[in-house]
């Protein structure tokens, strides 16, 4: 995490009028991260993870602190994230972020601090890509989609308390599962107009996850939000969610965009 001196220079940059994109561009930070530093000075206290309550192991369960928080990083563990147990106990949870989107890894960290606030966080570099990592003793219980083998081989199916945060914060769901295994791409075609060929080019996003679960869950929160959709297929079966209308292509550059 960044010190508290990095988080005061950035804020002088501010003060001094700069916008948080020249910030950002500046330092090497997130715009997110000092937009929140805004509210946010000093860095959250960190105290031992296993001594910290889970929402859902308490006498009366309940959701997160955070529950958007937790729907956007539900979606980046239901696309690229894995749990895995620690020797000593207790559990490591793991999403992969490419190295090329620095603006994603900071949001992956600021939602793993939102949901679990007297957790860490660390960044574990691979080729390629980090592992933002976190270890605690009950993140099997705020993602009881944990299980052996991998996702697309097994069913996924959200808890009722999950469904609960999910429709009341898709938006937040879906930008996570984009995030995690969708993009913002720009495709292009040719019409002839007056007996010449001319370029079209238009937006289009694309989530692709081999399981069908977690392709089914990512539609369900498009239709809720009014997104129009379409399934491509890749050698006969299933893969890809398309959204390519003008419309629902503007909706999502306003809640989700591409990724930075």
């Amino acid at each position: 995490m960044y010190d508290l001196e990095t988080r005061k220079r950035a804020l002088a940059l501010i003060a001094a009028g700069h916008s948080l994109n020249a910030v950002s561009r500046q330092t090497g930070i997130s715009r997110q991260a000092v937009r929140a530093w805004r509210e946010r000075l000093e860095p959250l206290p960190r105290i031992g993870a296993q001594a910290e309550p889970c929402p859902r192991c308490r006498p009366s369960p309940g959701p997160p602190d955070d529950p958007a928080a937790y729907s956007y990083l539900l979606g980046l563990y239901l696309g690229d994230g894995c749990i895995s147990d620690h020797p000593r106990g207790g559990h490591h949870l793991r999403i992969a972020c490419a190295d090329a989107w620095p603006g994603l890894i900071e949001a992956c960290r600021e939602a793993i601090l939102s949901v679990r606030p007297r957790g860490s966080v660390c960044v574990l570099r691979k080729q390629g890509c980090v592992m933002v990592t976190s270890y605690g003793r009950h993140w099997t219980c705020l993602f009881p989609q944990h299980g052996p083998g991998r996702k697309h081989e097994r069913r996924i199916v959200l808890d009722g308390w999950q469904r609960e945060i999910v429709d009341a914060h898709p938006w937040a769901f879906v930008r996570g599962l984009v995030h995690s295994d969708g993009c913002r791409v720009t495709n292009w075609t040719t019409r002839l107009v007056a007996g010449r060929p001319k370029r079209y080019e238009y937006p289009r996003y694309l989530f692709t996850n081999r399981s069908h679960d977690i392709r089914g869950l990512f539609c369900d929160a498009l239709d809720r939000v009014g997104v129009r959709w379409t399934t491509l297929t890749r050698d006969g079966e299933p893969l890809n969610v398309s959204v390519a209308r003008k419309a629902s292509v503007a909706l999502m550059d306003r809640h989700v965009g591409p990724k930075y």
